[in-house]
């Protein structure tokens, strides 16, 4: 039987699987108790929040330990949760004037919050609740005297198949053994879809039903890449997707030998193949794999989770652990990219119609100038320690780029004025992903000194297709010749600019071996791409030359349609790179 999921992240995965039993509901909600028995609740509930907290403290201190500082975050972002004062004041009246029993009180305030997250636009937001309800398990799992399952030793390799893999259960696990994760819920932008990613194991979420469809210890493979689940493997055919597992992981480890090599073409072109990270282990991740810099390091996450914005020290610290990571190469530290869709109270955003077109990014930092000052101050600061480059998202027009320009340049006077070291020389770049910044880059390229194409917004805004909308998705296709047109306009509006001016790529496109040939024929000289594609990458782009990229790029553009594009770029990318797909 096959089961379609969400692909959340890559990998083939075979192994006999692990059920993580829900907690039971029986009698939850039914529980009431008397008006004497209040205290004695309320005492249930501050030992079992001291008895989590001592638990998420033995997992972050493993996480510190290991240096794994995505976990630490994750796992640090839930014990604060365990402090909220809106947990701990939903409980206590339920408890005190509707007399709920602590078990009912937890789970009633719990789910009640993260239904909340559950609706709201943003998806990032959105798999938060997966965080809240995390919180509320470990509380009640404590309350019922539910002994936690111990996924740190396993002796055999496993996939663990779950209602939900929380990410608490994925900080602890055992990634020697775990091969897999299945979970009935969860999407790409949920804390587990994260951690998955960053330790290497395939992910299927949002795989409905598959735990009414299989027992305990049944083989199971699953496809990360696909997001698919297949149950019910004979002994041979067993046998051969062993030999396939083995297959790509020779293919895998045959990649390992482009490491340190450069992103050159067989006849001497080179380009900059960096990485997209998040954190500083997504920083030192991609050192190791011989990225030649960070072409999107993402800030937002540091501003998310928590009820006041970082302050300067805070995220120079954060930016500085990246900076030095990467040794000397360049860090594009990309400003504050959160939207109107995004409920973060510090903030004080508006509730929007159409939060995609709305306040967001670039927007809200012209108008909230001293959060900008902020974090371009924290920027320069950093930049002394190696080398960084800043990027400004959503820019629109010149004008945008001038105010954000204007207050870099404030910036540099306040840390000049206090005698704060500072990269004197930090150059401005902006992310290419609405339409009228692409169709204008002759005009921002005089005062920028690098595009970087966010493939994913101006493919969205290019079609108008809301990509996150499961009824038009299908809509959504990069190798739209409309879409095409553009980036290959920007690219080339870039290269004649000259003085070391360069347009480089950090959306998903990047990301797709189909358009690696199809960008490098464009010209394009930089490729941001996720760590796990970095190598498949640099394999297509040292194994052709830049003549024959050329080649194929123009006969592409001469097609009529995405379908077309797709797959002559399939049948144009040599036989002997396929099996790195």
């Amino acid at each position: 039987m096959l089961f379609q999921g969400i692909a959340a992240a890559p990998g083939l995965a075979l192994a006999r699987c692990l059920i993580v039993q829900p907690l039971p509901e029986s009698n939850m909600m039914a529980q009431s108790i008397a008006r004497d028995q209040v205290d004695a609740e309320l005492g249930l509930f501050a030992q079992a929040v001291k008895s989590a907290s001592a638990q998420l403290e033995k997992i972050l201190d493993r996480a510190r330990q290991a240096g794994d500082e995505t976990k630490a975050d994750i796992i640090g972002a839930q014990a604060m949760l365990l402090t909220d004062p809106l947990l701990e004041e939903g409980v206590c009246e339920k408890v005190s004037t509707q007399f709920f029993s602590a078990i009912r009180a937890v789970k009633e305030t719990t789910d009640e919050q993260a239904d909340i997250l559950a609706g709201l636009d943003d998806p990032y937001l959105r798999e938060r609740a997966a965080d809240v309800k995390d919180i509320g398990n470990r509380i009640l799992a404590i309350l019922m005297g539910v002994q936690e399952i111990d996924l740190s030793f396993l002796e055999v390799d496993t996939i663990l198949v779950g209602r939900e893999i929380t990410p608490s259960q994925m900080a602890s696990l055992d990634a020697s053994k775990v091969k897999g994760i299945v979970a009935e819920i969860g999407g790409k932008t949920s804390h587990t879809a994260i951690l998955a990613n960053n330790m290497e194991i395939a992910a299927v979420l949002g795989c409905q039903g598959i735990l009414a469809s299989i027992q305990d210890g049944i083989p199971l493979l699953i496809d990360g890449t696909k997001g698919t689940v297949e149950t019910e493997i004979s002994a041979e055919r067993n046998i051969s997707l062993q030999q396939e597992v083995k297959r790509r992981k020779i293919i895998k480890e045959s990649l390992r030998e482009l490491i340190g090599r450069p992103a050159t073409t067989t006849d001497g072109f080179t380009v900059e193949l960096a990485a997209n990270v998040m954190d500083p282990d997504g920083a030192a991740k991609a050192d190791k794999l011989g990225a030649d810099g960070i072409g999107l390091y993402r800030t937002e996450f540091l501003f998310m989770d928590r009820t006041t914005a970082p302050s300067e020290q805070e995220q120079y610290e954060a930016y500085i652990k990246v900076v030095k990571a990467m040794k000397g190469k360049p860090v594009i530290i990309r400003t504050m990219d959160i939207g109107g869709d995004k409920e973060i109270a510090y903030l004080n955003l508006p509730k929007e119609e159409n939060p995609f077109l709305g306040y967001r990014a670039i927007r809200i930092c012209l108008q909230d100038k001293p959060l900008f000052m902020t974090q371009l101050r924290a920027i320069l600061r950093a930049g002394k320690h190696g080398k960084a480059l800043v990027m400004y998202p959503m820019i629109a027009s010149l004008e945008e780029l001038r105010e954000a320009n204007r207050i870099l340049q404030e910036a540099k006077e306040s840390l000049r004025a206090e005698g704060i070291p500072f990269d004197e020389n930090l150059a401005p770049g902006i992310m290419v992903e609405i339409p009228s910044a692409a169709v204008t880059a002759d005009l921002l390229i005089r005062e920028a000194a690098f595009f970087s194409i966010g493939s994913n917004d101006l493919t969205q805004y290019t079609l108008a297709v809301d990509r996150m909308n499961e009824r038009i998705s299908k809509l959504y296709n990069h190798f739209q010749p409309g879409v095409l047109r553009l980036i290959r306009s920007v690219i080339e509006t870039a290269n004649r600019a000259g003085g070391g001016k360069f347009a480089g790529m950090c959306g998903e496109m990047a990301s797709d071996p189909l358009a690696t040939l199809l960008l490098l024929g464009f010209g394009m000289t930089e490729f941001s791409v996720n760590p796990s594609s970095l190598l498949t990458i640099k394999k297509i782009i040292t194994s052709v030359d830049m003549s024959y990229a050329q080649e194929v790029a123009e006969k592409a553009m001469a097609l009529s349609t995405a379908e077309e594009i797709s797959a002559y770029l399939s049948a144009a990318l040599p036989p002997e790179l396929r099996d790195y797909l």
